[in-house]
């Protein structure tokens, strides 16, 4: 494990610990702005005289009390600021000033949350409140300012207490009067605060955009505190939503605000959110720098950053450097007032703990019963929640399952009435795990399936974890998926998987391929457009599908036949061995030299896929193969799949498919295409040149009406005017690009720029409301996967799915240029004069090459995949 949890804190990049830091330093980052609201324009600058007795009755003395007590709040004495402003309540309500007293109250209500008594801040602002509406009271534009002000104390109250949507709807009647009043200092504030409870809630987009317009408003302000918090607010989203290295430049000038105005508690705080993106990058001796920084310059911040730091040493296994840091960590904690910011840090430290010596489990599980009391004594259900469930968690990890099932559905039960899906899909989760290791497999079924569905609800919420955390999506989101399928398809007491079983197995398999594509574009915008079998059972009686799910002790398969029932097999395999011989044959298969060690490992991944059910696929006289592949095997061919004496392309065409559900299978009406070919035959940008891209463009214009950008032509502008002039059913792209799992990496080259999957969409999209007819076809014939990238086949169906079109054509590895050629213009020869679908046209072009003795060899013909509708 990595310290890159850090850019998806509160939501799904772990559990109860990397969600309890972000309440943590929301917590802390509120408690920074949380300023008293200031009695008639008394600025604290101004000499305070000594307090007057307690008996002070005159206006002149309460706005000293308050005053007073304001002082010593900034000087965080919070006791001592309850004093006074108790007694200025009584002298604002003896000198009949309830606009006065309302002020003072949520001041209270301020001083009592950073002494962590709940009940008596809560008792303070609501007492503020009936002040502020009190029958008779004049309804000023002072009164209406301080009531604002004080749901400003109210949401920051409520968010402290883990209830975010309610902070957010009080914030929001906030925001109104700032806004009718032109106060643009208050309602930025009052922004910020939104965007903090939109990142607990998970909205990290919605939270973005609000602190984007907020820190817009502050670059034209001078530097303040305000501009400062502003900054660092937006690097913290920019993090949590993938934008690193954007993260970092706005962190800097959120530090660089802070510095110029010498606020070592904004230094602090800056520097513990730029250790935080420097984790995330990662980038460990960076983040280790700023931590450690950070834990010098503020004591809001010492904890945090200390905390962090013990994570760094635990997971890089620097036992002493660890060890070192527990006195401190240790008494820090014990000081905390009771508040969340202390359950959050005791969670937190415990499972620290508990990493460090997991056979020392004494400690961090008295660490988090004492966390359990805590949330108790505050009345904090959703804190009560990740307690429980981390101290169940700690109880799986030592083995003790049925106490650790007890306490998971304690905190399941705590989590469902607050309709908080992030928490209690990871309980169900837990619970599952637990259930199976106790043996009752049905309730264990039953857990996971409640698990998936609160996945995939949060659905909209969970694209915006960063995807370069590869992701945390791979420890807490995809694990869901895949142990579900595992329990689904493995037989029990000796009892094969039923139909029901299978059927739920390759739907979840159908969720997570949903769910991979979801967070590669850091957006829920696909929407399934089929049923499952409907595809296979209507629109084509002559292809099958084979669905492939990679677990850690074998390799499942479930094979779908036309109008039969699903057929299920699995081969059992060590995952890291399958990795192996997958990282092998995609090594090997690229090499001139090594045709027969490529059959070899070829034939064993036949030996998995195909040859259990080869039979059945014979006997129902399928034509077409579609493979919705998992993992690693998205990198390999099928088309150079060898059963000894074959290839699969030799026998089938073949297509593949992110989900099933995606595309829209209708056959292609050749006589209607209509093309723009567009590419590079020119070095350009630090590509080389691509000298058959001329030829290979003029074959397309002697096959069908075409519109051609050779070089300088095709520039991003030209290709965008083209696509919105004319109505193009096809779109050729004959130039370098190349596929990553990470979107930002993805591109195909113009002769301007790199244009990157995400622009691509759009200026393949920027057609439809002009253009009605759907494109057909995209073809990418120079293109490649990243080197080293093992999901790099992941950008090349992101580029599919995000373009639009029907159906995509694309290449896993660059080829040699003259044989993409001769290939391209055996596959138009075959779509426009033979009628042939998709997918054989693909076939039958990679058969010419196969059957030419100088492109015989795989690397020639083997990378061309046809990703989406086959017909």
């Amino acid at each position: 494990m990595t310290r890159k949890w850090l850019a998806w804190i509160d939501r799904i990049r772990s559990s109860w610990r990397r969600q309890a830091t972000l309440v943590f330093l929301i917590t802390l980052f509120l408690a920074g702005m949380s300023l008293p609201i200031s009695a008639h324009q008394v600025t604290s600058t101004q000499t305070i005289p000594e307090p007057p007795p307690q008996t002070a009755q005159t206006l002149s003395d309460a706005n000293t009390l308050e005053q007073q007590g304001r002082q010593r709040y900034e000087a965080a004495q919070y006791a001592e600021a309850v004093t006074l402003w108790r007694q200025a309540i009584a002298a604002f309500q003896s000198a009949l000033d309830p606009l006065g007293q309302a002020q003072t109250l949520s001041n209270l209500s301020l001083a009592y949350q950073q002494l962590g008594d709940w009940p008596a801040a809560e008792a303070a602002i609501q007492e503020a409140l009936t002040v502020l509406n009190t029958p008779g009271l004049s309804q000023s534009t002072e009164r209406t300012q301080i009531l604002a002000q004080t749901w400003d104390v109210q949401g920051r109250l409520q968010l402290s207490r883990g209830e975010a949507e309610t902070a957010l709807t009080t914030w929001r009647q906030a925001a109104d009067v700032y806004q009718q009043a032109d106060d643009l200092e208050r309602f930025t504030r009052n922004q910020i605060n939104q965007a903090q409870a939109l990142q607990v809630l998970g909205l990290y987009s919605q939270a973005q955009k609000q602190l984007i317009a907020a820190t817009e408003t502050l670059q034209t302000l001078p530097d303040s505190d305000l501009k400062a918090i502003g900054l660092r607010s937006l690097g913290n989203v920019l993090r949590a939503t993938g934008n690193l290295a954007r993260s970092r430049q706005v962190l800097q000038q959120s530090l660089e605000v802070a510095t110029a105005i010498a606020n070592p508690q904004e230094m602090g705080e800056a520097l513990l959110s730029l250790g935080n993106t420097a984790a995330a990058e990662p980038d460990t001796d960076a983040a280790i720098a700023f931590y450690q920084q950070a834990a010098a310059y503020s004591l809001l911040t010492a904890l945090p950053a200390q905390l962090h730091l013990l994570d760094i040493w635990v997971d890089t296994h620097q036992t002493e450097a660890a060890r070192s840091l527990l006195p401190q960590i240790q008494t820090q904690i014990d000081q905390l007032p009771l508040s969340r910011t202390a359950v959050y840090a005791r969670i937190e430290y415990a499972q620290s703990l508990m990493n460090l010596a997991p056979q020392q489990p004494e400690q961090p599980a008295q660490i988090l019963a004492t966390a359990v009391q805590q949330t108790r004594s505050l009345q904090d259900s959703r804190a009560e929640s990740y307690a429980l469930g981390a101290l169940g968690n700690l109880y799986e990890q030592t083995q003790q399952w049925s106490d650790a099932a007890l306490l998971t559905r304690q905190a399941l039960t705590l989590a469902q009435p607050l309709n908080a899906a992030d928490i209690t899909y990871q309980w169900q989760w837990q619970l599952g795990r637990l259930l199976k290791q106790q043996q009752d497999i049905s309730g264990a079924i039953a857990a996971y399936d409640q698990a998936v569905k609160n996945l995939q609800a949060l659905r909209y919420d969970l694209v915006n974890i960063n995807p370069d955390v590869q992701f945390s999506f791979r420890d807490k989101v995809e694990p869901v998926y895949r142990q579900f399928v595992d329990l689904l398809l493995q037989p029990h007491n000796g009892v094969e998987p039923n139909q029901d079983n299978i059927r739920q197995a390759r739907s979840t398999i159908e969720a997570l391929q949903l769910a991979e594509l979801d967070n590669y574009f850091r957006a829920a915008c696909l929407e399934p457009k089929q049923q499952l079998d409907t595809v296979v059972d209507q629109a084509d009686l002559t292809a099958a599908v084979i669905y492939v799910a990679i677990l850690s002790d074998r390799i499942e398969v479930i094979l779908k036949l036309p109008q039969q029932p699903l057929r299920h097999y699995a081969t059992p395999l060590p995952q890291k061995q399958v990795e192996q011989v997958l990282n092998d044959l995609r090594r090997n298969i690229a090499e001139p030299d090594a045709l027969r060690r490529t059959q070899i490992l070829s034939q064993q991944v036949y030996s998995w896929l195909i040859q259990p059910g080869e039979d059945a696929i014979a006997q129902s006289n399928i034509k077409t193969l579609v493979f919705v592949l998992d993992g690693q095997l998205r990198n390999i061919p099928m088309a150079a799949l060898y059963d000894g004496r074959q290839y699969l392309v030799e026998n089938y065409a073949i297509a593949l498919s992110p989900s099933l559900q995606l595309f829209d299978p209708k056959p292609l009406k050749s006589y209607r295409l209509k093309a723009l070919a567009v590419g590079l035959e020119q070095a350009r940008h630090g590509f080389p040149r691509l000298p058959y891209v001329g030829a290979e463009l003029t074959q397309i214009q002697s096959k069908l009406p075409s519109q051609v950008l050779l070089n300088q032509q095709f520039t991003t502008q030209a290709f965008q005017s083209e696509m919105n002039s004319q109505s193009f059913s096809l779109v050729h792209l004959a130039t370098h690009g190349q596929f990553s799992s990470n979107a930002d990496e993805t591109f195909v080259l113009a002769w301007d720029k790199r244009i990157n999957v995400n622009e691509l969409n759009v200026l393949l999209r920027s057609r439809d409301q002009q253009q009605p007819q759907p494109l057909e076809l995209l073809i990418l014939s120079a293109c490649e996967t990243a080197a080293g990238d093992q999901r790099a086949a992941l950008g090349l169906a992101g580029v599919a799915i995000r373009a639009g079109a029907r159906s995509t054509i694309a290449s896993l590895w660059s080829v040699n240029d003259q044989s993409t050629a001769f290939l391209m213009n055996q596959f138009y020869q075959t779509l426009t004069s033979q009628g042939q679908s998709r997918a054989e046209a693909l076939r039958h072009a990679q058969l010419a090459l196969l059957n030419t003795p100088e492109y015989q060899l795989p690397i020639f013909w083997a990378p061309y995949i046809l990703i989406g509708n086959w017909l």
